[in-house]
């Protein structure tokens, strides 16, 4: 058997994690690592190249963008027109319909294949929520996350001015409805108010109620832990009271690393374009033979 070639492009939390997944899935080798600075190989394994751009990699077959959200649609639109496919974990729900369409546009004209949005929420948990609509097709379903790190929002508050380090933390306070708490350092000069005002205006943030304090270490605090609740309530046919419930407390990074190496082997199994997770068969996400797949999960 072939083995699928994957790059991974970035190498923060999520970038170690997707590696560790990549080296534990029987069709896959790691083609090489992009950061930029290849010189810090960061207790990356000898054998596996560390480069400054995938143009400096060999037979790429996809490339996982272990990126910050705001990066990814950049670095998509240049891998896919060098015809590699690509996965990410874009986390920003309200722009993924237009960066769908957008990514989808190259990766045709390109002849290739882009997963986006192939975290955990986006992404697995979009998949039960789909499901759980289907079977009950009139209904409410919140989805109710945490306590927990989020990273995309750690990021965001990262890129604040006079932000030194951060934390978001996520509290569900229950019905779809969350607390955010970040956590930060400053850096010298800056005053609390006007950074806690510049976070709570950032689109992460500016649709939930957040709370902003001023920590002497970030590092104390950090946790990498999260999770979900998923609750619909709806109606069958004519039935109604049907109540479904799926939760699961997770590393954060690390299973989003899992549901990328996932999605990167489902993108070797799709017709040119972009795709969410729920527009994936579920069984593309598996390593192996379909039908021994079938005959055991069914």
């Amino acid at each position: 058997m072939k083995k699928i070639r994957a790059a991974i492009v970035g190498y923060g939390n999520i970038g170690r994690y997707t590696l560790d997944a990549l080296l534990a899935a029987p069709d896959f080798e790691v083609a090489g690592i992009v950061r930029r600075n290849p010189a810090d190989r960061d207790n990356i394994p000898a054998e596996i190249p560390v480069v400054a751009s995938i143009k400096d990699l060999n037979d790429v077959d996809v490339a996982i963008l272990a990126t910050p959200t705001r990066q990814v649609e950049k670095h998509a639109k240049e891998i896919l027109s060098l015809g590699i496919n690509t996965v990410d974990s874009f986390d920003i729900h309200t722009s993924i319909p237009e960066l769908r369409k957008t990514l989808g546009k190259v990766a045709k004209e390109h002849n290739t294949v882009s997963i986006i949005s192939a975290g955990w929420d986006p992404g697995s948990d979009s998949v039960v929520r789909t499901l759980m609509q289907a079977i009950a097709p009139e209904g409410i379903t919140y989805t109710n996350f945490g306590p927990g790190r989020s990273m995309g929002h750690t990021v965001a508050v990262k890129a604040i001015e006079g932000v030194k380090d951060a934390l978001s933390m996520t509290i569900p306070t229950g019905t779809g409805i969350h607390r955010r708490m970040v956590y930060i350092e400053l850096l010298p000069g800056y005053e609390l108010e006007k950074v806690a005002a510049a976070i709570k205006a950032d689109a992460y943030f500016a649709s939930d109620e957040t709370h902003v304090i001023a920590v002497d270490s970030v590092d104390a605090l950090n946790d990498v832990g999260h999770g979900v609740n998923l609750v619909r309530k709806g109606v069958s046919g004519k039935t109604h009271n049907q109540l479904f419930e799926f939760d699961m407390k997770i590393n954060n990074p690390a299973l989003t690393g899992q549901v990328l190496v996932c999605c990167a082997r489902a993108a070797m199994r799709q017709a040119p374009g972009c795709y969410t997770m729920i527009e994936i068969p579920v069984i593309d996400l598996l390593p192996g033979d379909r039908d021994e797949h079938i005959a055991h999960l069914v």
